[in-house]
């Protein structure tokens, strides 16, 4: 199980564009949901009080300009929803990963957009939201500011690799299909691009469902109520994600915690090129697996080169 909490708000991302409002109605419609509070946030920078370049420029306009996005944002969220919801807002100082990383603290999850749509600004982009999701003590969705809403009953997808990496991913997806009454599918791609497996026995497919059964262990006696269906592929995992996501109203996965999470390059493009949005739930290592990594390095056999 994981430790972020239960109960907290569900944090959004301001920034004041017409796009970022359908990220804040896309938040307050999970914060009715889940029965939550919605916070707003707008990230701002308070610049020195002069510059040679700038003498005219005033400080507190940063403050104040945020203090007026924040005032839209609620207004917006008043007018779709009248007053069942309770929203609160703070404008925070410092750069945008700080200040939605101290905001989220206690947050059931926190919602962003995705700046880009493709190409290499949505790799950069992508990369900053996964930085984010490293850092964030909750799963972090990154919502498409031009994407399409999902139907009504939209499944929720979540994909797996068989390492503890989708842990905290797979207990993510199911308490999200239990809470919306939706199907949850399950996608593991069975692909080694870079190893042979030459001692493996049995087929690939025998092999990924043996790898699916494992990772849910224990999941379907905690939400018995959620159907799921198992989907094994060898196809690429972002382009097997991509065609579930056609159809789904969230797709799940999981990535490293940490201040660099760099090598979760399959999370990056599935953040980057999905159109649907997407939570990213990061996994802390614990102590044993820690021990395990070690054990595992220290029963590496030495290797001899003879220079002739």
């Amino acid at each position: 199980m994981n430790t972020w909490t239960r109960t907290g708000p569900v944090v959004v991302e301001v920034d004041g564009s017409t796009d970022g409002l359908r990220i804040v109605d896309y938040a307050a419609r999970e914060a009715l949901r889940a029965g939550a509070e919605l916070l707003l946030v707008a990230p701002y920078h308070n610049y020195p009080a002069y510059a040679p370049m700038m003498p005219l420029y005033d400080p507190q306009g940063a403050a104040a300009g945020a203090e007026e996005i924040l005032r839209q944002a609620v207004e917006f969220v008043r007018d779709e929803y009248g007053a069942d919801l309770k929203v609160s807002t703070t404008a925070r100082e410092g750069s945008r990963l700080r200040a939605l990383q101290t905001a989220a603290r206690d947050a059931r999850v926190l919602v962003v957009a995705r700046e880009q749509d493709s190409g290499p600004a949505g790799i950069v982009s992508a990369q900053g939201n996964l930085a984010l999701a490293g850092r964030a003590s909750c799963p972090v969705v990154v919502v498409p500011a031009r994407g399409t809403p999902a139907a009504a009953g939209s499944g929720v997808v979540v994909g797996i690799d068989g390492t503890p990496l989708s842990l905290e991913a797979v207990e993510f997806a199911f308490r999200t299909a239990a809470e919306r009454g939706v199907n949850l599918t399950v996608v593991h791609s069975h692909r080694h691009p870079y190893q042979r497996h030459v001692a493996e026995k049995g087929t690939w497919q025998e092999r990924a469902g043996l790898t699916v059964s494992e990772t849910l262990a224990g999941w379907h006696e905690e939400y018995p109520q959620v159907i799921v269906t198992r989907l094994l592929t060898t196809r690429p995992v972002v382009a097997a994600l991509a065609h579930e996501s056609r159809q789904a109203a969230l797709v799940v996965v999981g990535a490293h915690a940490g201040p660099l999470p760099i090598g979760d390059p399959v999370t990056r493009r599935t953040i980057a090129e999905l159109t649907c949005p997407v939570a990213v739930v990061a996994h802390h290592v614990t102590p044993a697996e820690r021990a395990r990594w070690r054990r595992t390095l220290s029963s590496t056999p030495d290797v001899v080169c003879t220079i002739r």
